[in-house]
């Protein structure tokens, strides 16, 4: 079996959630399979390997996990990048358009130095909003965005797009047609 048969062996899928006529991609299965979770993390930052990175920020919750892992073996720090109200120093915020309305996402204003080499991870791009907020948030703070990285691509819903028109290369391991 090849990466992507793995990786999509690895991954449940949930229809209807979270609500009808969407097909959620749950990467819980995936984290708890070994195998599976170090060839995708293998996989996430081999590009980067011998480059030096300064810090992986990851979106809540599962970019904390993969985020995690990708920090540990690029030898970077980790950007918590958070949903509104849960970090407890300083913090800087941006708002960013859903589905159904506005939300926040922040992260502390001291994260990031200006300059410093960062890549964007989390497990899935649909819409590309959330990934799109945490880039500027970022870039505001003057971080260097590298690359944003995601196991999964949702590519009939562009969000790979909205992220590679503000100047980071996108990299996903695998895609699924639909949403």
């Amino acid at each position: 079996m090849n990466l992507i048969e793995i990786l999509k062996d690895s991954i449940r899928d949930i229809p209807d959630y979270p609500k009808p006529g969407i097909m959620f991609r749950d990467i819980t299965t995936m984290l708890g399979d070994a195998k599976a979770f170090r060839l995708a993390v293998d996989a996430l930052v081999h590009p980067y390997v011998g480059t030096k990175m300064d810090q992986i920020a990851g979106i809540e919750a599962r970019g904390f996990i993969l985020g995690g892992a990708m920090a540990h073996q690029l030898s970077a720090g980790f950007i918590p990048i958070r949903k509104k109200g849960k970090l407890p120093y300083d913090k800087v915020q941006i708002a960013y358009s859903l589905e159904y309305g506005v939300d926040e996402m922040e992260m502390h204003r001291d994260a990031v130095k200006p300059g410093q080499k960062v890549i964007l991870v989390d497990d899935l791009i649909a819409t590309g909003g959330t990934a799109e907020a945490a880039t500027k948030l970022l870039q505001q703070m003057g971080a260097d965005v590298v690359a944003a990285c995601f196991v999964i691509d949702l590519p009939e819903l562009g969000g790979r797009k909205k992220i590679e028109a503000l100047g980071v290369p996108v990299r996903t391991l695998i895609e699924y047609e639909g949403h």
